[in-house]
């Protein structure tokens, strides 16, 4: 059975999807992408194919480590994706984002989607029922707006995630909490709700490594997938590692 290895790397973690055949059997985060930390997945794996998504300045090696070894795909914007992207520059989109509305359009043919990553920024990607991915909004995201609060005050202290405290805070800490996690909730809720407002019959999808805090939270009907860019770089994958 075919192995491809889909490399994720990100603002804040670096990440592979191990597929055998079109099943996601592993996530890894990595460490660091140290030319020896790739090869120890492609001895442990032996993939025949790998695609690599970066949106960081990464260590150029890895791509000749990969080349050497599999068939290797890095994602750019020249790369053949299964949607349209009809916007004024391309080259600025990034690979997780395309990552993103490619597997959302693959589920959900025909049809509008919003997908809304939630990592180190909030990404609201749209994609119309003719494939073509048209934008959507980018704000800060969870950890970005604990740590501005901390950097760009002289007293409020860096609060870590934590879903248990009140509507009106008691405290620095219940206040920042409150602030920042029902202020995101509700910051996507109302996006979401503009959207519907223009668009009929739209699916919303939630992914990224913080939306499992606010699956609970968000009032409008969603699918959460912490998966989706896996499932769309393996599509993309497929379409290029011929």
């Amino acid at each position: 059975m075919c192995v491809t290895l889909c490399f994720d790397f990100g603002n804040t973690r670096l990440k592979c999807g191990v597929f055998k055949g079109d099943q996601l059997t592993d996530i890894i985060t990595l460490e660091n992408d140290d030319e020896s930390t790739i090869m120890e997945l492609v001895d442990r794996f032996q993939p025949s194919k790998s695609l690599l998504s970066s949106v960081i300045i990464h260590q150029p090696a890895i791509e000749k480590v990969l080349s050497a070894t599999t068939i290797f795909h890095k994602l750019d914007h020249h790369s053949r994706v299964s949607v349209t992207t009809p916007v004024g520059k391309p080259e600025t989109i990034g690979t997780d984002r395309l990552a993103m509305v490619v597997a959302a359009a693959n589920m959900h043919p025909g049809s509008h989607s919003l997908v809304i990553g939630l990592g180190t920024c909030i990404t609201y990607n749209f994609i119309n029922h003719r494939r073509e991915f048209l934008g959507g909004g980018i704000s800060p995201g969870m950890e970005m707006r604990f740590r501005t609060l901390n950097t760009f005050t002289a007293k409020l202290p860096l609060v870590e995630k934590n879903w248990n405290f009140p509507l009106i805070g008691y405290d620095t800490r219940t206040n920042i909490l409150s602030g920042v996690l029902l202020g995101m909730a509700k910051e996507i809720d109302g996006m979401i709700d503009a959207y519907h407002e223009r668009y009929a019959n739209l699916n919303v999808l939630l992914t990224g490594g913080d939306s499992a805090y606010f699956v609970y939270r968000i009032k409008n009907k969603i699918f959460a997938d912490l998966n989706l860019i896996f499932k769309g770089l393996y599509a993309i994958s497929e379409l290029n590692n011929v």
